[in-house]
């Protein structure tokens, strides 16, 4: 299997566009709001991973770290 790259500066919208699986993993991880209807379309445009990690005080690392586990490359 290929491994998908995540660019954390590219917007949450351009990643789950790239790679659909990531919404979910991203719930699971705490962002329960991307999920909501229109915020992928809205918020999610301008929104980075670190940018939303810090406003729900979500570690970073850990985003990272789960990622790498489902397979993605984290530049």
């Amino acid at each position: 299997m290929d491994n998908k790259t995540i660019d954390l500066n590219l917007s949450v919208f351009q990643l789950c566009s790239q790679y659909p699986e990531l919404l979910d993993i991203m719930q699971q991880l705490g962002f329960t709001d991307i999920v909501k209807p229109g915020m992928l379309q809205t918020a999610g445009r301008f929104m980075t991973i670190p940018k939303g990690a810090a406003l729900k005080g979500i570690d970073l690392e850990t985003v990272k770290a789960t990622l790498r586990e489902h397979g993605f490359d984290v530049l």
